[in-house]
């Protein structure tokens, strides 16, 4: 293997061992918020966006080229080694071997491509999802706070008609405060949902990886 492509497997090693980093059960979306928004990395965004688009686009035209030598060898392996009657054990061992090196390439670009567009929706689910818990939290402290208030004006009421019209204006802001943690919960239950498929992509990916690492230490 040349040393571009030895570095981009690498690469794809690392995005692997970071996608299960993040994948621990026991690390909390908020922990992984907190870590997004250290000051480390908040003053470093701006050349992260810009590395990342440099990244890729690295990564896409290693594709396009794993592509173009898969269909340079496969299309016509004869011609592809300037031979016009190759029927030579070698010849065709060597066409065989080059194939065998494209495809290689071929999934180790893809898939190096396709694990840092999932790592970075991931990073944006997890933050999402960190927002969305505090969130949370605050509008069940207000429902609490609007609930404890309520009880305290129904307790303490007399007929007033000042202490009934504050009475209504907890009641609607404990309504709303409740659908609002409804609508919180929605929101949080798609994030767990798009997380879950994610995680089932990169398993089916790391499947793939494996039996591809197989075909390598045959070849080896």
């Amino acid at each position: 293997m040349s040393l571009h492509w030895t570095i981009i497997a690498g690469f794809l090693y690392g995005e692997i061992a970071a996608t299960l980093l993040l994948l621990i059960p026991f690390i909390s979306p908020r922990a992984w918020n907190k870590l997004f928004k250290s000051r480390l990395l908040k003053g470093l965004e701006n050349q992260l966006i810009y590395y990342f688009y440099v990244l890729v686009t690295i990564l896409v035209l290693f594709f396009l080229d794993a592509i173009r030598e898969m269909r340079k060898y496969s299309d016509d392996p004869q011609e592809s080694d300037g031979h016009r009657h190759g029927d030579h054990l070698d010849v065709q061992m060597q066409t065989s071997l080059r194939l065998f090196r494209a495809q290689r390439n071929f999934y180790i670009s893809g898939f190096a491509l396709f694990l840092c567009l999932v790592i970075r929706r991931m990073v944006s689910l997890l933050s999402k999802n960190a927002c969305l818990g505090a969130e949370k939290e605050a509008a069940m402290k207000q429902a609490q706070s609007a609930s404890r208030a309520a009880e305290a004006l129904m307790n303490g009421t007399d007929g007033d008609s000042e202490l009934k019209e504050k009475l209504a204006e907890k009641e609607t802001e404990l309504s709303k405060a409740l659908k609002d943690v409804a609508s919180m919960k929605s929101q949080a239950e798609n994030l767990s949902s798009e997380y879950d498929r994610l995680c089932d992509e990169k398993n089916s990916l790391e499947r793939k990886l494996a039996i591809q690492g197989n075909g390598d230490k045959k070849d080896d």
